[in-house]
């Protein structure tokens, strides 16, 4: 699944991981303040942020877009000189540009973020003292944030295009990996699904879970700092009264209890996932010998394959049912949980209609962060389930025992004739 991709897998992602450690901290410990030295400085303190799409190649951005790229060929560098191998352009450069991509994305959140405080500032003076505002002033604070919406509409519809094309090459990489082994493989369970199927499910959703990871990180990034700056204003909590960070620690608490009760709630349901595709594949196999051999895919059969498929999906809507009540209910709690917060700020007037936006928007954003796995855990039960199939593969392809459903698999299939 990975070797085929990427070079020396275990070895890539460990120094992956650490480089860009080593860059985000010698970013932070004067390697944004090395632009001053190009003439790329960056934000002076006092200075107010620049609000608009100007913002994306100001100066700081420009060191930051340069610096970036030092970075990835660097790593580059290293991997083409240290272990070369076929899909290296894809798999660090392609990635690499996936990444960067994401946080720019990341970026124009925060521009929409920094938007929301003088746009609503100036419908709340305008709705407190009649003409106190012109036609202009809403004018121009919406051409401003048209601009920026038309920057976020065009990078990612190139994004989405080579993203496209990133995942149909790590599936080429692994259709070719595991031709090259058909031979072992072809026995197996569901190979021909696997291979045509399963690869391009892996790869798609591996890159949609990546994605959304690494964005999370960097969203937390990115508004950790706002929500900390904001949290100046909120100095009271319902129930428990004065706490220091108050919103950055309300959202913590928020998330991780939601990440662990769902979890818990879920546990099943990746084993349930994967004999799901299980009884599908053998079902389908059946109905394909069929199609050739008159002798296969006779009606007692297939109506046990059947019953099979059927016993095993209404086990799964059972385990569903009591699932989706916890997310659902969590996730509609969740939509007014920041209002719950601030009812002491709101009824003290402590903050106006843009603050209350950028407060709500900003913790909106962490977080969703945080709870990575609350929002992805139908698509990461999916990818386990895949995983294991594919698992197979790689198992019989290193001579590694096979899980224990494919070994009793594999074992009845030995003692059938070859329908070719």
């Amino acid at each position: 699944m990975f070797v085929s991709f990427f070079p020396q897998p275990k070895l890539f992602f460990s120094s992956a991981v650490f480089w860009s450690l080593v860059a985000i901290l010698l970013w932070f410990f004067g390697g944004e303040q090395l632009g001053t030295v190009f003439g790329l400085p960056p934000t002076a303190e006092g200075v107010d942020k620049i609000v608009g799409v100007s913002l994306f190649w100001s100066k700081p951005f420009i060191w930051f877009y340069i610096y970036f790229a030092a970075i990835v060929f660097i790593f580059y560098g290293f991997w083409a000189w240290y272990r070369p191998h076929p899909w290296l352009n894809w798999s660090i450069l392609g990635t690499s540009l996936i990444l960067f991509v994401t946080y720019y994305q990341v970026q124009v959140s925060v521009a929409f973020n920094d938007w929301y405080g003088p746009f609503y500032d100036l419908i709340q003076k305008a709705l407190g003292t009649p003409y106190s505002t012109t036609p202009w002033d809403f004018y121009s604070q919406l051409l401003t944030i048209t601009w920026i919406a038309l920057l976020a509409v065009t990078v990612g519809v190139l994004n989405r295009f080579f993203v496209s094309h990133w995942i149909f090459r790590w599936r080429t990489a692994m259709n070719d990996y595991y031709m090259a082994n058909w031979e072992k493989l072809r026995r197996i369970e569901g190979a021909s699904q696997r291979v045509q199927e399963d690869t391009m499910r892996f790869s798609t959703t591996m890159e949609g879970l990546g994605v959304s990871l690494v964005s999370s990180v960097m969203t937390l990034i990115a508004f950790l700092p706002v929500l900390l700056h904001l949290s100046e204003n909120v100095t009271e909590l319902p129930i428990v009264g004065s706490v220091p960070y108050s919103l950055v620690v309300v959202a913590i608490f928020w998330s991780l209890f939601g990440t662990t009760f769902l979890a818990l709630v879920g546990i099943k349901l990746p084993g349930l996932e994967f004999r799901n595709q299980r009884v599908e594949a053998a079902y389908r196999k059946e109905l394909v010998y069929g199609e050739d051999d008159m002798d296969r895919a006779q009606p007692p059969t297939v109506a046990e394959l059947f019953r099979n498929v059927r016993k095993n999906y209404f086990r799964l809507y059972f385990h569903y049912v009591y699932f989706n009540v916890a997310r659902i209910f969590y996730l509609q709690i969740d939509n007014i949980f920041p209002y719950i917060v601030l009812v002491p700020t709101m009824v003290a007037g402590k903050i106006k209609l843009g603050a209350l936006n950028q407060i709500l928007n900003s913790f909106d954003q962490v977080r969703s962060s945080f709870q990575y796995l609350v929002n992805s855990w139908p698509t990461i039960v999916e990818l386990l389930s895949i995983y294991k199939r594919l698992r197979a593969f790689e198992a019989t392809i290193h001579g590694e025992p096979l899980p224990d459903i494919d070994r009793r698999f594999a074992e009845r299939q030995a003692q059938e004739p070859d329908p070719a």
